[in-house]
């Protein structure tokens, strides 16, 4: 899957700052950087659907994103977080 754009809400920027520690950028890093997607619920809009992405920063942080891919190879970030242990040693068997 190919992520070509990255959309941000506010809201969801505040959050990620605030609760995670975590700026847009690390972000757009992480999805630049070979991530391993996996999907993870139907959305609520035919063909929209929640994945989440296991990958690393340039800086080497671990992350987990979660997004909502739409028309265009687009991703609406939802969150995004540290990854647990499990989530590591899942992005590990790539």
């Amino acid at each position: 899957m190919r992520i070509r754009e990255i959309i941000w809400l506010p809201d969801i920027v505040e959050k990620l700052e605030w609760k995670h520690n975590i700026v847009p950028h690390e972000v757009r890093e992480s999805l630049n950087n070979n991530p391993r997607i996996f999907f993870r619920e139907t959305g609520h809009v035919e063909g929209e659907h929640l994945y989440e992405a296991l990958s690393r920063t340039n800086a080497g942080r671990y992350l987990a994103v979660f997004f909502i891919r739409k028309p265009a190879d687009k991703a609406l970030i939802v969150s995004a977080r540290d990854m647990k242990p499990k989530e590591r040693r899942r992005y590990g068997k790539k």
